[in-house]
């Protein structure tokens, strides 16, 4: 019997924003540092506590650790608020700006997981932009959900391939913080390939 790896959900926010990054994270254990981490392990520093309170009137859960058997999901939520209405709102605090759906696919597992655990729909989730200081509402509509459930399967995929995706090289790769790992400059082109090789051949010579 062949059993399906479990998908981290910050594997998926990684997926979106490149697929090769994810591999090396996720696969190969790859990781480094750089100024926008480190901002964002500051910045988290609140979500990271653990700690609960009521804030304007709804109770706020920090650090919730998440999980689904149906997708095969495990991870944690920055926030989980509790409304009075009944609502259940997973929050994610990002540090800088919004760059592409890769926060909402990660906002998308998280509401997946929520209404698998508590048997409640999770409708929405809330993004926090602490560059801007900016609130923003994401919809799980179905349209999400597919992309969500596509990601998971995709990166599952990953998860089992024999090799990397292949780099992006755009504008993706400019701050990457595995820029000096992956270096997509060279992988994407066969002749700068060679030309790696050869140097590096020759200088361990």
């Amino acid at each position: 019997m062949t059993i399906e790896p479990v998908v981290q959900i910050s594997a998926l926010e990684h997926h979106e924003y490149c697929p090769r990054q994810c591999a090396l994270i996720h696969v190969d254990g790859v990781w480094s540092d750089n100024v926008h981490v480190v901002k964002g392990e500051y910045g988290h520093r609140r979500a990271d506590s653990g700690e609960h309170k009521t804030e304007r009137g709804r109770r706020v859960l920090r650090s919730v650790p998440l999980w689904s058997e149906q997708f095969g999901l495990t991870g944690r939520a920055d926030a989980v608020e509790l409304h009075d209405d009944g609502r259940i709102v997973p929050v994610e605090y990002k540090i800088g700006r919004r760059h592409g759906t890769a926060g909402d696919v990660q906002l998308a597992a998280q509401a997946l997981c929520l209404e698998e655990m508590t048997g409640r729909e999770v409708p929405e989730g809330a993004l926090w932009f602490s560059a801007i200081r900016r609130r923003e509402t994401v919809i799980v509509d179905d349209r999400l959900r597919r992309r969500t459930i596509a990601a998971i399967g995709e990166v599952r995929a990953t998860f089992t391939a024999s090799r990397l995706p292949p780099p992006p090289n755009d504008q993706r790769c400019v701050e990457c913080q595995l820029l000096g790992h992956c270096l997509p400059g060279v992988v994407a082109d066969p002749q700068s390939v060679d030309a790696y090789v050869r140097e590096v051949m020759c200088s361990g010579s």
